[in-house]
């Protein structure tokens, strides 16, 4: 995925008119979704050249560290990023802490899951210091609200990514092979290569959070920016 490529070039241009000051919110979010449409016919048309013999696609490991304070929730949030993206995560504990994330899956999909999920934690973070319990629940602490808001942000998060996904296939041109059925290998492939190698571990009890943060982070997830060129942007803009 790099700066030349024409499909970044498109979203970089929608997102630069959902960033304008002068377009409704309403508009802002068609721009929005449009990018992500655009994030997701990325990663199918990659998954057909590969399928196709055109480009080389192998599996492949990416670690990626979390940093305290939310370090599960952050975890929480690369996973539901990963998972529709068709790769499969390992979280590294340490107690409480989650140390690192090891993402599964073939290395396009990677590339996508890495960029999305550094712009999108960017953009989580930059709102979480800001964000506040409105007092309806008197003595809820601000560390059990901003969890629950970043498990709201996830979710919604997950669901935009899984719609666009799932609308990216509907909508690729057949070929000697469907999309569907590209899609379908590829992700048996990676559970398999993730359970051939952690096969034997078991799955972490769900959490309990007590927060009323989930409806806020989840409006604001449903807000966020899905383009994977926004963190290269801001990175330039600060040079």
């Amino acid at each position: 995925m790099t700066e030349s490529d024409p499909q970044l070039e498109r979203i970089r241009k929608l997102l630069a008119k959902a960033e304008d000051p002068a377009v409704t919110e309403a508009e802002a979010e068609a721009y929005n979704k449009k990018a992500a449409e655009l994030v997701a016919r990325y990663g199918i048309d990659q998954a057909m050249l590969a399928a196709a013999g055109a480009t080389s696609d192998d599996i492949g490991t990416l670690k990626i560290p979390m940093n305290d304070p939310y370090s599960r929730d952050k975890a929480s949030l690369l996973t539901s990023v990963a998972y529709p993206l068709r790769c499969r995560t390992l979280l590294h504990r340490f107690g409480q802490k989650v140390d690192s994330v090891t993402v599964f899956g073939f290395r396009s999909d990677l590339g996508r899951v890495e960029l999305l999920f550094t712009s999108l934690l960017l953009q989580a973070s930059t709102q979480l210091t800001r964000v506040r319990p409105d007092g309806f629940f008197p003595g809820e602490s601000l560390a059990a609200y901003r969890r629950t808001w970043l498990h709201g942000f996830a979710r919604a998060v997950h669901e935009r990514l899984s719609e666009a996904e799932q609308e990216a296939v509907r909508t690729a041109a057949s070929g000697a092979k469907s999309a569907e059925l590209v899609v379908r290998d590829r992700a048996q492939l990676v559970q398999h290569a993730f359970d051939a190698e952690y096969g034997g571990l078991r799955s972490a009890a769900p959490r309990r959070l007590s927060g009323s943060g989930y409806l806020d982070g989840h409006d604001a997830g449903t807000r966020a920016n899905l383009d994977p060129s926004a963190l290269t942007r801001r990175l330039k803009a600060l040079r």
